[in-house]
């Protein structure tokens, strides 16, 4: 089912998975959380030239059981070569794609510049295909953005130029992402807009994460990342993603996309707690 099908009636839930060596892993993690029915499971692909191998064996065996929409990066990467990516994947059977910028790969001796924005991908795509575009959005705003207002007008960009749906970096205050839906539908998007959601299972993952985006930490969370134990701290996560949850769909969002980190014991905990 395409993007722009999925989002119509009931509350849809979807998962994020990457390719890794262990690719069994990535089997065993879906077909625990399979009985939850996702409308959808997106796939990291490509991202910095790695990944397409495991991404295409995964594709390959899981896409009868799976709705897949993989992840696609397009920085230092050429038209020629996005362009001879998505005519795999569209043979593959994929009828969604997440389209993003990515980031500058380390140690690239090659990088082209035929793509500088995912906004650009987005276009390429759109004029060469008919898969169903999904999109990056940030409730607090891109890390290299100067505001959210700057990085609401590239995401309206986006949208114009044919996204179907946006898919927002993780949060940990709703309130956030209240507010940046209400300044999306000021601005005349009336795209879907799907909140990530990742929960809590260690302070060096929300650390790494929070160095690498802009994302407000809560003084609940500071103050249980200092003093709790491992196990402690995943099931304090578990409770907090699940409140998270419950006041979402009580806003009245379409979806909920969980950054799973290809592991099932949290996103089942919460998804047991909320449907």
């Amino acid at each position: 089912m395409r993007l722009n099908e999925i989002y119509k009636e009931k509350l849809q839930i979807s998962f994020e998975m990457f390719p890794e060596e262990n690719i069994s892993n990535v089997y065993n993690v879906l077909a625990e959380l399979k009985k939850y029915n996702p409308s959808l499971v997106s796939l990291t692909y490509g991202a910095g030239g790695k990944n397409k191998e495991f991404s295409k064996e995964i594709i390959t065996n899981l896409k009868s059981e799976f709705n897949l929409m993989p992840h696609f990066t397009c920085i230092c990467n050429s038209k020629e070569n996005v362009e001879k990516d998505i005519v795999t994947l569209e043979n593959l059977g994929i009828k969604n794609i997440l389209a993003l910028r990515g980031d500058v790969p380390e140690n690239n001796d090659i990088c082209y510049l035929d793509f500088k924005h995912a906004s650009d991908l987005v276009e390429f795509i759109k004029h060469k295909t008919d898969l169903s575009i999904g999109v990056a959005g940030y409730p607090e705003g891109h890390i290299e953005s100067p505001d959210l207002d700057t990085d609401l007008k590239y995401l309206k960009q986006k949208v114009d130029l044919g996204a179907d749906v946006i898919y927002t970096q993780l949060f940990f205050n709703n309130d956030k992402f209240y507010s940046f839906v209400e300044k999306v539908r000021k601005l005349g998007i009336e795209k879907p807009v799907i909140p990530g959601i990742m929960p809590i299972i260690s302070a060096k993952q929300v650390n790494k994460m929070t160095s690498l985006a802009r994302i407000e930490v809560p003084k609940i969370i500071s103050e249980k990342l200092e003093k709790y134990s491992s196990s402690d701290l995943k099931e304090f996560g578990v409770e907090y993603a699940s409140k998270q949850c419950e006041g979402l769909i009580d806003f009245g969002v379409k979806g909920l996309h969980f950054y799973t980190l290809n592991k099932s014991y949290s996103t089942s905990k919460i998804l047991d707690n909320i449907l």
